[in-house]
């Protein structure tokens, strides 16, 4: 396969799959042309990582869930230890996010949207918090 026809089977761009190929996730063969020639298992490989990366996981997550994924001597709790730390971090931006939601929901309330300068918005926007800059 060629990489137009890996990216639109797995669904990762061909530009992702260059980058992948940079940082040694995928090795596809190599045409004596110099093209790149994408068997099955790089598909899947491919496809794998696709996934992993819709959830979230970082590309050395990928790494790791890879390695795992390739070793028959693998315990599941080693891939249920990376999926935990990754739930934790989902877990902590769902927090920060909805944190600013609430605060700029207020924040938006707040504000007449009107023909006046008054804006509670930009006034809590300019509030210099000191531990912002440590």
């Amino acid at each position: 396969m060629n990489i137009g026809d890996v990216a639109e089977r797995s669904g990762v761009p061909a530009k992702t799959i260059r980058y992948y190929e940079d940082i040694g996730l995928v090795t596809p063969l190599r045409a004596a042309n110099g093209y790149r020639s994408f068997r099955e298992i790089d598909f899947h490989k491919l496809a794998f990582i696709g996934r992993a990366r819709a959830l979230g996981f970082t590309i050395e997550d990928c790494r790791t869930l890879l390695a795992l994924y390739n070793d028959d001597n693998r315990e599941s709790a080693q891939v249920k230890a990376v999926a935990e730390v990754h739930l934790r971090q989902i877990d902590e931006k769902i927090s920060k996010l909805m944190s600013m939601k609430e605060t700029l929901s207020s924040l938006v309330h707040q504000c007449a949207g009107d023909h006046r300068p008054d804006c509670p918005i930009l006034a809590d926007l300019s509030v210099v918090d000191d531990a912002t800059f440590s």
